[in-house]
C-alpha cells in the first residue's frame, strides 16, 4: 500500500561515511578546495581535509577512543568542526553533536542520556561545557577545545595537540547498517529530547537519495551557515556537499550583512536557509546593495515556507527557490523538489506550498489519524489530509534507550509516522498542511511543550501550566505559556518569562503569558492544547 517515490531508485553502497566520501576520490578533486572559514579566511583542500580527519581519529583513539563510544560535538561551524565530525565518525566512534544555544544543564542531559565519554568544544562555549562535563564526570583531558591554548598550558587538548599527535587512523571493523554514525537529540513527535539512533547507512542511503535532486557540483560554492550540529546541516552540507566535491564556505553564525557579503565575496551558488532568512532576502532594504548573481539555487529547510515569502525571494533575487521535508529521523530529508523545481520530469515547476516529492527509495501513506485507514490517492487534485508516515533506508533506528517511544514512531511495517498532516496531488507532490505533534518550531529550532510545562511547575508560585505554539505579529510560532498562579501569589508574566529564560536556551524562552484559572485537560489529565490555541494566541 502507500505511493512510491516518482524518481528512480538509487543504489545505496554499503559502506561507511568516511569511506563514501573521501575513500575513492578522484585525484583531480583532492587539490580543490573543501572548506573556507569566512572567520579568518583559512582554506582548506579536500587532500589536507583528508589528512586531518585521520589525524583526528588517529589521535581520538590514541586517546582510548574505541569503536561504539560516544563524542560530544557542541561548537559552531568551522572547518575544524568538519574536521572533528568526520574524526569521530572516522575512529568508529558514535558523534552526538550538540546545539550550541544550549545551556550547561542541557549539555549535561544530553552527555547523560548519551552515555558520551568525551566532549570536544571551543573556547567561546568552554564555561558551559566545564560546567557539564564536571557534572557528568568527563575529565579534563576528554574535554578537547579545538582554538584553546592546549593541553600543556590548560590540561584540555587542543587541535594542534591532536593533529600533530602522529597517531595513525584505527583499522575499524563494523556493519553501516547498524553501527551509529550519529546521535543528534530530537523531541520527535512529542515530549521531551530523544537520541535519534542513525547508521552509516542511513547517512549514505540519504546522501545517495538527494545526490542528484540537488544536483551540486564541484564548480559550487554553497553557503553553510545552516548549524553543523542540526541534521538539516550535517547532511545537506557536511555530507552531501563534500560527497559533490563543491567548495563549503563556513560562517559560525547568521548575520545578515555578513551573509550578504559572503555571497558576494564568495560567488556563492547555492544557499541552504531556514525561513526567518527568507524573511529578510525577501524584504531588507540592505539586499540592494549586493551582487548576487551567483547565485542560483535557495532551497528552504528547517520550518515551513509560506509560499508568498518565497516567490517574493525568487523574484527578488532571480533564483530558483525550493522547499524540501524532513525531520531527524529521516536522516533528515524525505521530499524534495529537484533543482529544476520538478519541470524536466514532470513537465512543470512544483509550487512552493509543496515540499516537493518523496525521495528515492521511499513509499509513503497519508493516513486519517481518526479512522487508521489510508487515505485514498488523487486521479486528480489533492487528497484528503492525513498523517505522513515514511518507510525507507533513511529510517532511524529507533530512539536511544526508550522503546517505548520508538514503538510509537515506527510501526512493524516500518513506517515513521511523522505527526505531521499532509496532502498529496495526483502527480505525487507532498504538501504539509498542519502539524499533529505538539512540537513548536520557533526559528526552526525545537520547542518541547513538555520541556517548558516541567521547568515552569518548579517555581514555587506556579500551580499548574500548558505551553503551545501561537503566531506572533510576524507570523513566526512563539512559544505562549498559560499559567494557573498558586492562591495567595502576585506572580506577573515579566517574572515568568524571566524565570524561564534564565534556565533555558534562547530559542527555548517562553514570550507571551496568559493567566488562567485552569489548565483544560481530558478525563486522562493530558492538557487539552487545542483548546487554548486561538489564531493570534
Amino acid at each position: 500500500m502507500g505511493f512510491a517515490s516518482p524518481f528512480p531508485a538509487v543504489h545505496i553502497p554499503e559502506v561507511s561515511v568516511f569511506d563514501l566520501l573521501f575513500t575513492d576520490i578522484d585525484q583531480t578533486d583532492l587539490d580543490r578546495i573543501a572548506l573556507i572559514d569566512t572567520a579568518g579566511g583559512a582554506r582548506t583542500t579536500y587532500r589536507e581535509l583528508i589528512e586531518q580527519v585521520n589525524a583526528m581519529a588517529g589521535a581520538l583513539a590514541a586517546r582510548g577512543i574505541d569503536v561504539g563510544d560516544v563524542v560530544g560535538l557542541l561548537a559552531p561551524n568551522s572547518s575544524l568542526f568538519a574536521v572533528a565530525f568526520h574524526g569521530i565518525l572516522r575512529a568508529g566512534a558514535t558523534a552526538t553533536t550538540i546545539n550550541a544555544l544550549f545551556t550547561a544543564p542541557d549539555i549535561a542531559k544530553q552527555l547523560t542520556d548519551a552515555k558520551a565519554t568525551t566532549l570536544i568544544t571551543v573556547s567561546a562555549l568552554l564555561p558551559q561545557a566545564q560546567e557539564a562535563a564536571r557534572k557528568v564526570g568527563i575529565a579534563p583531558d576528554r574535554l578537547i577545545v579545538l582554538d584553546g591554548e592546549g593541553e600543556a598550558a590548560t590540561g584540555h587538548p587542543n587541535a594542534d595537540d591532536l593533529l600533530a599527535s602522529g597517531a595513525p587512523a584505527p583499522q575499524v571493523d563494523f556493519d553501516p547498517a547498524t553501527h551509529l554514525a550519529v546521535l543528534p537529540y530530537s523531541s520527535g513527535t512529542t515530549g521531551n529530547p530523544k537520541g535519534v539512533m542513525l547508521t552509516h547507512r542511513n547517512l549514505v542511503a540519504n546522501m545517495a537519495q538527494i545526490r542528484q535532486l540537488l544536483a551540486m557540483n564541484s564548480d559550487d560554492r554553497i553557503l553553510a551557515v545552516l548549524p553543523f550540529f542540526h541534521i538539516y546541516g550535517m547532511t545537506v552540507l557536511l555530507n552531501a556537499a563534500l560527497q559533490a566535491r563543491a567548495a563549503l564556505v563556513v560562517m559560525p553564525r547568521f548575520d545578515l550583512t555578513a551573509f550578504l557579503d559572503t555571497i558576494q565575496e564568495h560567488r556563492i551558488t547555492h544557499g541552504f536557509i531556514a525561513p526567518p532568512v527568507a524573511v529578510a532576502l525577501a524584504k531588507h532594504p540592505l539586499v540592494d546593495q549586493y551582487d548576487m548573481s551567483a547565485l542560483r539555487i535557495v532551497l528552504s529547510g528547517a520550518a515551513p515556507l509560506d509560499a508568498e515569502l518565497g516567490t517574493a525571494v525568487a523574484e527578488r533575487l532571480d533564483v530558483r527557490v525550493l522547499q524540501g521535508f524532513g525531520m531527524s529521523e529521516l536522516s533528515p530529508v524525505s521530499h524534495i523538489m529537484p533543482a529544476d523545481g520538478g519541470q524536466e520530469r514532470f513537465g512543470e515547476v512544483a509550487p512552493l506550498n509543496s515540499c516537493g516529492w518523496a525521495v528515492p527509495n521511499t513509499i509513503n501513506m497519508i493516513v486519517d489519524p481518526a479512522t487508521g485507514k489510508e487515505v485514498t490517492y488523487p486521479t486528480e487534485g489533492l487528497s484528503e489530509p492525513g498523517e505522513l508516515w515514511v518507510k525507507g533506508p533513511n529510517v532511524m533506528t529507533g530512539y536511544l534507550g526508550n522503546e517505548e517511544a520508538t514503538a510509537s514512531t515506527i510501526d512493524s511495517d516500518g513506517f515513521l509516522h511523522t505527526g505531521d498532516l499532509a496532502r498529496v496531488d495526483h502527480v505525487g507532490r507532498v504538501f504539509i498542511v498542519d502539524r499533529l505533534k505538539e512540537l513548536i518550531k520557533y526559528k526552526g529550532y525545537q520547542v518541547p511543550p513538555a520541556e517548558l510545562e516541567a521547568l515552569l511547575l518548579t517555581h514555587a508560585a506556579v500551580a499548574d501550566a500548558a505551553v503551545v505554539g501561537v503566531t506572533d505579529d510576524d507570523g513566526e510560532e512563539i512559544p505562549k505559556a498559560f499559567v494557573v498562579r498558586r492562591p495567595g501569589t502576585d506572580l506577573t508574566a515579566d517574572e515568568v518569562i524571566e524565570f524561564v529564560a534564565g534556565q533555558v536556551a534562547p530559542y527555548k524562552k517562553v514570550r507571551r503569558v496568559e493567566f488562567i484559572d485552569a489548565i483544560p485537560k481530558s478525563a486522562s489529565g493530558k492538557i487539552l492544547r487545542k483548546d487554548l490555541r486561538s489564531p493570534t494566541g
